[in-house]
C-alpha cells in the first residue's frame, strides 16, 4: 500500500479515537474497534508506518495491537530488524 493510503488509515484511526474518547477504557475500545472491523492488511500498513500522525489515543491503541499481532523475534537470526524482512 502507499504512503498516502498510510496516512488515510492513520487519519481513520484518528477518528475512531476522537469518537471513542469518552468511552470508559478508550484506548481498549479504538483497539478493539480496529481489530474487529479492518483487514489484516489495513492493520500491517497502519503498523508499519507506526505512531507518526497518530493522536495519542489511537498510538497506544495501535501499539496494543501489534503487540498481538507480531510475536517476538526467537532469536537474533529471525529478527527482521537485524536482517530485514523478504516480504513484499
Amino acid at each position: 500500500m502507499s504512503a498516502h493510503t498510510a496516512e488515510k488509515l492513520a487519519y481513520m484511526a484518528n477518528q475512531i479515537a476522537r469518537n471513542l474518547v469518552h468511552d470508559d477504557k478508550p484506548v481498549a475500545a479504538v483497539a478493539d474497534h480496529i481489530v474487529s472491523f479492518w483487514t489484516p492488511r489495513m492493520i500491517d500498513t497502519l503498523i508499519a508506518q507506526g505512531s507518526a500522525g497518530l493522536d495519542p489515543v489511537a498510538a497506544e491503541a495501535l501499539a496494543r495491537v501489534a503487540d498481538g499481532r507480531i510475536p517476538a523475534p526467537q532469536t537474533r537470526a529471525t529478527d527482521p530488524q537485524v536482517h530485514g524482512s523478504d516480504a513484499g
